[in-house]
């Protein structure tokens, strides 16, 4: 049975996992003709940070506008036929108790018609495993599209 695959969602951290899950996601879009959405998930810090204007909102633009190149440059290497849109979401909030990195990510796919999510996986030998590294198992779990975690 083929899989038809229009979409594919990638949600990034701005880690080095994030840039590994780019280049598995761009080869997944390339091989379906499909399109690549990068869903930046903001962590609870930055969120915080940016409600309580402790963190200036440019200087988190920035940090993805850098991000973006680096998944460009990922296109250009493999496919320069892979369209590529982007979109952010707090990946956690201080008033809707329900809102975590997992719902944020399932929302995005919702939100862009995803049928593909490729998602970092957690180290378990590192110190931080970063926001999306603690989410990819239940994404496996939940997810209504096909996951797969690098």
């Amino acid at each position: 049975m083929p899989v038809d695959v229009d979409t594919v969602l990638v949600p990034v951290d701005a880690t080095d996992r994030s840039e590994r899950a780019v280049e598995y996601a761009v080869e997944v879009a390339a091989r379906y003709d499909a399109s690549l959405h990068v869903l930046h998930v903001l962590e609870e810090g930055v969120v915080r940070g940016l409600a309580r204007g402790r963190l200036d909102p440019e200087a988190v633009a920035n940090q993805q506008r850098a991000f973006m190149k680096v998944v460009h440059e990922t296109v250009r290497d493999c496919s320069d036929d892979v369209p590529v849109t982007q979109s952010a979401t707090a990946g956690f909030s201080v008033s809707e108790l329900s809102r975590n990195p997992v719902t944020a990510v399932l929302d995005g796919a919702d939100d862009v018609d995803a049928d593909f999510i490729v998602i970092e996986r957690g180290d378990d030998r590192s110190e931080d495993p970063g926001v999306l590294g603690r989410v990819s198992q239940h994404l496996l779990s939940y997810a209504s599209e096909p996951v797969l975690s690098v």
